[in-house]
C-alpha cells in the first residue's frame, strides 16, 4: 500500500493531538467534580470555564494567521506546552484562598489551557486539509478520523480524571498529566518529520475574516449545535447524575465520580467512533457535495427531537428515578450519535468549502464559531440548570439546534 505524502507528518500531528485531547478531557473532569464537591454552585462551575471558552474563541481568530505566518509546527508546539503550564499552575491551588479567588485563579488557568487547546486543534484540522489525498472521498475519511479518534480519546480522559481524582486526589492527578504531556511534547519537537508548511511572510491578519458565504453560514450554523451540546453536557449532566447517585458520603462521592466519569466517557467515545464511521454511514465516497449538504440539514433537523423528547419527558415526570435515569441514558447516547454524523458532516464541508491557501485562517475562523458555541452552551449550562434543571437545559438544547438547523440550510453548493 502506497503512502501518501505527508502522511508522516499526518501520524505526529494526530500522536500529539491525541496526547493533548486525553489531558484536556482529563483535567475538565477534574475541576467540575473537585470543585463540585468543594461546594460551588452550578453557575460557579460554569464561571470556571467561561474564560476557557472565550480564550477558544479570541484563540480560533488569531491561530489561523499565526500557523499562516509562522507554520502549521509553531502553533502546535505552542498549544502543547501552554497545557504543560497551565497544568503546573493549576497544582498551585490552595483551599485556603477562599471561593471567590480560587474561581478567578481557576478561571485563569482555564483560560489558558483554553488558548492552548485550540492552537493544537487549529493546528491538527488544518493539517489534514493539505495532508490528506483528493481521490473519492479521501478527504472526508481522513477528517473524520482524527476528529473521531481525538473524541474518543478524549471521553477517555474523562474516566481518566475521574480515576485519579477517587484514587489520587487533585494535586498529584494534575502533576502526572502534566508530566505525561511534557515527555509528549520533547519526542513530537524532536521527530517531527517534513511535510507541513512553514508559513508566508505576507499572510495579513485581515484575511482572517471570511468573504465565503457558505463558511459564514457555516460557521453559524456550528455555533449553535455546539451550544445545544454543551449547554447540556458541561455542567448540567455530570450534576444532575451526582445528585441522583451520591449519597452525600466519601464512599458514595467516589462511586458517583467512576459513574459519572463512565457516562461522560462512554458518551464522548461513542460520539468519536460513529465519527469516525460516518464516512461509511453516509458513503461518503459516492457523494457528490450538493448530496453532502442535503444529509447535513436532514440529519441536524432528525437532532432536534431527541432533547425536545428528553425535556418533555423529565418535565412530566418532575421526580427522579431509576427508569426516567435509564431513559436520559439512552436518550443521550441516541443524541451523540446524530449529533456525532452532524459534526462530522460539518467538518468535511469546513474543508471542503476552504481554499488551500487560506485553509488555517477559514479553520480558524469556523472554529471561532465553534468556541463562541461551547461559550454560550457553557454559560447557559450553569444558569438554565440553577433556574429550571435538566428539563430547561435540554429544551434550551432543542431551541439551539433549531438556529443551527436554519444555518444549514443555507448552504449552497460550490463544487
Amino acid at each position: 500500500m502506497t503512502r501518501a505524502p505527508g502522511f508522516a507528518a499526518y501520524i505526529a500531528v494526530t500522536a500529539a493531538y491525541w496526547a493533548f485531547m486525553l489531558t484536556d478531557g482529563a483535567l475538565r473532569m477534574l475541576v467540575l467534580l473537585h470543585f463540585h464537591t468543594l461546594g460551588f454552585s452550578p453557575v460557579q462551575l460554569a464561571y470556571l470555564f467561561v474564560l476557557y471558552e472565550i480564550a477558544g474563541v479570541v484563540t480560533n481568530l488569531s491561530a489561523g494567521w499565526i500557523a499562516a505566518r509562522f507554520g502549521l509546527t509553531s502553533t502546535l508546539y505552542a498549544g502543547l506546552g501552554l497545557q504543560v503550564i497551565a497544568l503546573l499552575a493549576l497544582a498551585r491551588l490552595d483551599p485556603a484562598w477562599g471561593i471567590t479567588v480560587s474561581v478567578v485563579f481557576v478561571m485563569l488557568v482555564q483560560g489558558l489551557s483554553g488558548v492552548a487547546k485550540d492552537l493544537a486543534k487549529m493546528s491538527a484540522k488544518s493539517a489534514v486539509k493539505l495532508l490528506a489525498p483528493r481521490d473519492g472521498a479521501g478527504l472526508f475519511r481522513w477528517v473524520a478520523i482524527l476528529t473521531g479518534s481525538k473524541n474518543a480519546v478524549k471521553g477517555g480522559g474523562f474516566l481518566l480524571g475521574a480515576a485519579l481524582l477517587a484514587v489520587f486526589g487533585f494535586v498529584p492527578s494534575v502533576l502526572a498529566m502534566a508530566a505525561l504531556l511534557s515527555v509528549i511534547l520533547g519526542a513530537v519537537v524532536m521527530r517531527m518529520p517534513s511535510g507541513l508548511p512553514v508559513g508566508r511572510k505576507d499572510a495579513k491578519f485581515s484575511e482572517v475574516l471570511s468573504k465565503n458565504r457558505n463558511i459564514n453560514w457555516l460557521s453559524a450554523a456550528r455555533l449553535f449545535l455546539f451550544g445545544a451540546r454543551d449547554v447540556w453536557f458541561v455542567v448540567a449532566i455530570p450534576v444532575y447524575f451526582y445528585a441522583v447517585l451520591s449519597d452525600g458520603s466519601e464512599a458514595g462521592n467516589r462511586a458517583a465520580f467512576f459513574m459519572i466519569g463512565t457516562f461522560m466517557a462512554l458518551w464522548t467515545i461513542l460520539y468519536g467512533v460513529v465519527q469516525g464511521w460516518a464516512p461509511r454511514i453516509l458513503r461518503a465516497a459516492s457523494r457528490t457535495q450538493a448530496e453532502i449538504l442535503t444529509l447535513a440539514n436532514r440529519w441536524v433537523g432528525a437532532l432536534i427531537f431527541v432533547p425536545a423528547v428528553l425535556g418533555v419527558a423529565l418535565w412530566l415526570m418532575r421526580e427522579p428515578s431509576g427508569f426516567l435515569t435509564t431513559i436520559i441514558v439512552l436518550g443521550l447516547l441516541i443524541f451523540g450519535g446524530i449529533f456525532a454524523v452532524t459534526s462530522a458532516l460539518h467538518s468535511f464541508l469546513i474543508l471542503s468549502f476552504t481554499e488551500t491557501h487560506r485553509v488555517t485562517m477559514d479553520v480558524g475562523f469556523y472554529y471561532m464559531s465553534n468556541a463562541a458555541g461551547r461559550l454560550l452552551g457553557t454559560v447557559l449550562s450553569g444558569f438554565s440548570y440553577q433556574l429550571g434543571g435538566l428539563a430547561l437545559c435540554l429544551g434550551t438544547a432543542a431551541a439551539m439546534i433549531g438556529l443551527s438547523w436554519i444555518g444549514t440550510a443555507q448552504l449552497r453548493n460550490q463544487a
